[in-house]
């Protein structure tokens, strides 16, 4: 008997969060381009082909084996009301064994920016991390001067661990990130370190 797996989506009260699929190029393509500009110092430089339909083809194709291989959660973003992306978020390297662990990355459109969604987005996530997928820790980094997303990640309960040299390349250059955690039953209490 063949069983159709379900398809995952994280409702929170404004958005729908689900694995993104071939209609969504269009959205996608044109939010990135237009917040092209406000994403490029956080991101990786985007390859010649970033943008082009085969690229996005193949990233929805990786979103759904990573997914249902339990390696990743790979996420749209859409505000219910109108239906527009805002963004997207995965948990990706999850670990299993004694890490039980994963890691959190996101981005928003620039015209979506400080309007709450990301903080609304990760809460999501990390819910459906610690309550569903049983992890024990989930990650994130970002830039130290990237004041948005540490904030967003302290709202979001993370909390600073420390520094990684070199840690990913940014915008054609390696750069240092601040780490931050979020643990299933945190007991550590509110740093005011980093």
């Amino acid at each position: 008997m063949l069983t159709r797996r379900r398809k995952l989506r994280l409702e929170t009260e404004r958005m729908t969060l689900r694995l993104p699929v071939h209609s969504d190029f269009r959205p996608w393509s044109t939010l990135r381009v237009e917040s092209r500009a406000f994403l490029t110092p956080w991101e990786p430089s985007w390859s010649p082909e970033h943008l082009s339909r085969k690229s996005f083809a193949n990233r929805v194709y990786w979103a759904a084996r990573a997914s249902a291989g339990g390696t990743a959660l790979p996420l749209f973003i859409f505000r219910r009301a109108d239906e527009a992306l805002l963004g997207a978020i995965t948990l990706d390297n999850i670990r299993r064994g004694p890490a039980q662990a994963g890691t959190l990355g996101y981005w928003v459109g620039e015209s979506y920016a400080r309007q709450g969604y990301m903080r609304e987005a990760i809460r999501a996530v990390v819910h459906h991390a610690f309550s569903v997928l049983e992890l024990s820790r989930v990650e994130a980094a970002c830039l130290p001067e990237n004041a948005a997303s540490r904030g967003v990640l302290e709202k979001s309960g993370f909390k600073y661990e420390g520094v990684a040299q070199s840690y990913l390349q940014i915008n054609g250059r390696w750069r240092n990130h601040v780490l931050y955690a979020n643990l299933r039953g945190d007991r550590r209490g509110r740093t005011d370190i980093g």
